[in-house]
């Protein structure tokens, strides 16, 4: 039994984000992208601008996901090569690069390509926070079910 409790008493501590901090995750999510695509689909111009500015978002939302999860996995200890980290953060970096001389670039009004440009920041901000709560709750799982076959473990045993 002392085996048990000091096994759990040297446990970290399970971090659970509350349901309101969840809900306001997903939503800012939503109305990032319902935002941005939006501005995409009343975007003023010729349809080929149109197109490289709707690949430039998706690719910079891809990319923030994967920059977001090499960082997390890369945390405590490397585990991914140099040359996927190179990949990760260089893809990110030409994505953010590349979409904003897009829409520097383009033959538009001034406010609009605010509009773009804000809702454009607010959904990587926005992809950035979902992955680190995703991630969060994926953890969490983890250790609850390490705990739960450790419990079973030690009550089989005694």
């Amino acid at each position: 039994m002392s085996n048990n409790r000091s096994s759990t008493m040297n446990s970290p501590a399970i971090r659970k984000d509350t349901k309101a901090w969840k809900a306001q995750v997903w939503i800012s999510f939503v109305a990032a992208a319902g935002l941005c695509g939006i501005g995409l689909a009343y975007l003023p111009g010729r349809d080929v601008d149109r197109a490289f500015m709707v690949m430039g978002y998706v690719f910079c939302m891809c990319t923030a996901f994967a920059l977001s999860k090499y960082v997390r996995d890369n945390e405590g200890r490397r585990i991914d090569t140099p040359m996927w980290g190179l990949v990760v953060w260089g893809g990110f970096g030409l994505a953010m690069l590349l979409t904003a001389w897009g829409l520097g670039e383009m033959a538009i009004n001034p406010t609009y390509k605010a509009f773009m440009g804000v809702s454009w920041l607010f959904l990587i901000s926005s992809v950035f926070t979902l992955a680190k709560t995703l991630r969060d709750a994926h953890e969490a799982l983890i250790a609850d079910a390490r705990r739960e076959g450790m419990a079973m473990r030690n009550g089989r045993d005694e």
